[in-house]
């Protein structure tokens, strides 16, 4: 069983928390984030640390899942998340520009992607995309969103990946 609640959450230089009965407010240099608990989780800050407790051990998952939503929170508001994305293929271009991404990756028509808001995006290359936010959730999807218009296909390996994902490749059909 995990004990993913039991261990307090360490709050950086900078972060503040605001405890409100069930609402929570973490301020940080990058942004403010917020959460509603769950009724039977109760969240305390002592020093620089933040503890959860549950009421009964049906709860006991939901406090793990609460924990790590509010550690993904604190991480957001100091240092942010980022997802970075790679293009492969003959002609595969990206281009961020303010709250939209412009994609040529061999369709018809060239895609643009408007971002949600609170996450931005850089293209340091034309084959990079870098998306960045404080909202995990946000970030994650926006990357899978992106990815979603060309994924990896398995012979050629053409199409849109996360940097850090392996593509498994099939061999071609042997006459």
């Amino acid at each position: 069983m995990s004990r993913v609640a039991n261990n307090p959450i360490q709050l950086p230089g900078g972060v503040e928390v605001k405890i409100n009965g069930k609402d929570l407010t973490v301020k940080g240099s990058k942004g403010s984030l917020d959460l509603s608990l769950n009724d039977g989780i109760e969240v305390r800050q002592e020093d620089s640390a933040l503890t959860l407790s549950y009421a009964s051990d049906a709860l006991k998952a939901m406090a793990g899942t609460t924990r790590s939503l509010l550690n993904n929170m604190v991480v957001g508001v100091s240092e942010g998340w980022e997802k970075k994305l790679v293009l492969n293929g003959v002609g595969y271009r990206a281009k961020a520009s303010g709250s939209s991404v412009n994609l040529t990756v061999g369709l018809s028509h060239p895609v643009d992607y408007k971002l949600p808001e609170g996450v931005t995006a850089e293209s340091p290359s034309q084959t990079e995309i870098v998306v960045k936010g404080i909202d995990k959730q946000a970030v994650g999807q926006a990357a899978a969103e992106i990815r979603s218009f060309r994924p990896p296909e398995p012979y050629k390996g053409k199409g849109i990946r996360y940097a850090d994902e392996h593509v498994r490749r099939k061999e071609a059909k042997k006459k």
